[in-house]
C-alpha cells in the first residue's frame, strides 16, 4: 500500500489552481523531468508529494530566479541528501543498538554479580 503522500489524488487543474500556474506550467515540469504524475486514463493524477516538489519548483524559479538547470541540480542533491539521511538514521539506530545491549551486558555482569548469580557466595562470606 502507497503512503497517504504517494498516493494519487488531484487533476492536473487542480493544482495548477493550488499553485497559481497555468496546466501547461505543470506540463512543461512534468516535460523537464521534475515530477512525474501517474496517469490514469490518459488523465495525469498529482500526489501531495508531488504538489509540494512543484511547489518548490515555482518557488526556486519565480522567488529565487533559478533556471531550469539549477532546479534539477537542487532537485537531484535534495534527493540525495535524503537518501543519506536515511542511511545516517539507519547506522544510528544500529550504533544504539550495540550500545544498549553493551550497557546491558555490563550492567547485568556489575548487578548479576550482587543480586543474584553469587548470593550463595556472599552469604558464605557473612557468615565468616
Amino acid at each position: 500500500m502507497k503512503r497517504a503522500k504517494e498516493q494519487p489524488l488531484y487533476m492536473i487543474s487542480v493544482v495548477a489552481r493550488m499553485l497559481q500556474v497555468h496546466p501547461q506550467t505543470l506540463r512543461m515540469y512534468e516535460r523537464e523531468g521534475f515530477v512525474h504524475p501517474q496517469r490514469t486514463g490518459g488523465q495525469r493524477l498529482y500526489s501531495e508529494e508531488d504538489v509540494e516538489r512543484l511547489g518548490l519548483v515555482i518557488r526556486l524559479t519565480r522567488e529565487m530566479g533559478v533556471n531550469k538547470a539549477g532546479v534539477d541540480i537542487i532537485l537531484r542533491m535534495r534527493a540525495r541528501i535524503e537518501v543519506l539521511q536515511r542511511e545516517m538514521f539507519g547506522m544510528m539506530e544500529h550504533l544504539e543498538d550495540d550500545f544498549r545491549r553493551d550497557f546491558e551486558q555490563r550492567m547485568t555482569r556489575i548487578f548479576g554479580i550482587m543480586t543474584g548469580d553469587d548470593e550463595k557466595d556472599h552469604a558464605e562470606r557473612d557468615k565468616r
